[in-house]
């Protein structure tokens, strides 16, 4: 999914993070790691994650099995698409 193209409004981003286990979000040069099986973030703090100021899911972002990467870091791809 192009998250460019395909534009998910707040419910359907969340709908598609809660059904990850592993979510990275980069902001910046900041990557926050969550385990949502053991980490279970109240939908307000995992919406401000993974919104960006239009109100839609920021991207990149991708789904790679059971992990959700959102934003963009090089590290972060490298370590997890590998």
């Amino acid at each position: 999914m192009d998250a460019k193209k395909t534009t998910l409004k707040a419910a359907e981003a969340l709908a598609l993070a809660r059904s990850a286990q592993q979510l990275y979000v980069a902001k910046g040069k900041k990557v926050v790691h969550l385990d949502l099986q053991r980490d279970r973030p109240d939908d307000e703090t995992l919406l401000n994650l993974i919104l960006g100021p239009t109100g839609n899911l920021r991207a990149p972002t991708v789904r790679r099995g059971q992990t959700l990467i959102v934003g963009f870091d090089a590290d972060t791809y490298a370590g997890v698409l590998t």
